[in-house]
């Protein structure tokens, strides 16, 4: 779970050319922080803002430039991550996070549908395993700061420090806090051969309408979650419970005969994409423990599905 790039590294150059090398290292960390990658996008455009406001006299006073585009661009997400609790008060249904396909499927996620520079991709590993990222929204901005700084990008607690403005000890309690969200006791994972025969099956079960095969591949106390985000139709509230679980999506394949499903990889690991008469209506990721569904998130909303349109 480690993406290694630490702020003393050595002083790279100052050139544009060096300094723009940098970009996709903070999009592998601004994603993790925020969950989204048009906020992440937004947070490295901001913080180059801010490098290319500096004079060239301030630029080359500054020893690592790579070390203080990190700096920048945490503070940025620092700041987001506050004014996100705030803003998803008042989102409409649940919030999820923004699901990433394979990278070589990518395209801009800016409306005009550019294809996606290699720089902008994020690193696909656990650390943005959905499920990852859902822990980690239940986490105070601090704690996500240190824990993904440290964990996950291996700085130090001094360095988080410098870069948060908290004691290093402050740092690693955070960071410790945070640790035990991510590793409370939970049933083994699934191998990812066993996770993409499930997540196979599961496909084959909607399609077929098959409840009995459905609640034989839900967890008993398996969840379902819907993100609209108030553009699109969705349940608002989680649906819990295997059983029902499987009726809601014996429900929708009775209600969408023109769906279709295939599978694809969301954030690295097993998932499906939902297209409604062509047309991309829902990307769906799941936690697999043991050889059961404990959880599908369903990602509705047209502004988290960009990076999936072909424009």
């Amino acid at each position: 779970m480690t993406t290694r790039s630490g702020p003393g590294d050595g002083r790279p150059g100052t050139g544009p050319n060096a300094v723009m090398s940098e970009r996709g290292r903070l999009i592998n960390l601004t994603y993790r922080l925020l969950g989204s990658l048009a906020e992440a996008e937004d947070a490295v455009q901001e913080t180059y803002a801010r490098w290319y406001a500096l004079s060239p006299q301030q630029q080359d006073a500054i020893e690592s430039p790579g070390a203080w585009l990190t700096t920048v661009a945490s503070r940025i997400c620092l700041n987001v991550l506050g004014s996100a609790r705030v803003r998803r008060e008042t989102y409409v249904g649940e919030w999820v996070p923004e699901p990433l396909p394979e990278p070589g499927e990518w395209v801009s996620g800016r409306p005009g549908g550019l294809t996606a520079d290699p720089a902008d991709r994020v690193t696909l590993d656990e650390s943005v395993g959905m499920a990852f990222l859902v822990v980690l929204e239940s986490m105070t901005p601090a704690e996500r700061v240190a824990f993904i700084l440290h964990d996950v990008f291996r700085y130090s607690f001094a360095e988080v420090g410098e870069i948060t403005g908290r004691t290093p000890a402050a740092c690693r309690q955070l960071a410790s806090s945070a640790r035990r969200r991510v590793r409370a006791p939970q049933p083994p994972a699934a191998s990812p051969s066993q996770r993409a025969r499930i997540v196979r099956d599961f496909k084959q079960a909607w399609e077929a309408r098959d409840i009995n095969a459905l609640i034989g591949l839900l967890d008993p106390d398996a969840t379902a979650v819907a993100d609209g985000g108030g553009l699109v139709s969705a349940v608002l509230q989680p649906v819990e419970g295997g059983e029902r679980v499987a009726r809601a999506c014996v429900d929708l394949a009775g209600r969408a005969p023109g769906l279709t499903v295939t599978e694809c990889s969301v954030n690295g690991q097993p998932g499906l994409v939902a297209r409604q008469d062509g047309a991309l209506a829902a990307v769906l990721a799941f936690d697999i423990t043991g050889d059961r569904i404990k959880h599908i998130w369903a990602i509705l909303n047209p502004e988290k599905l960009r990076p999936w349109t072909t424009g």
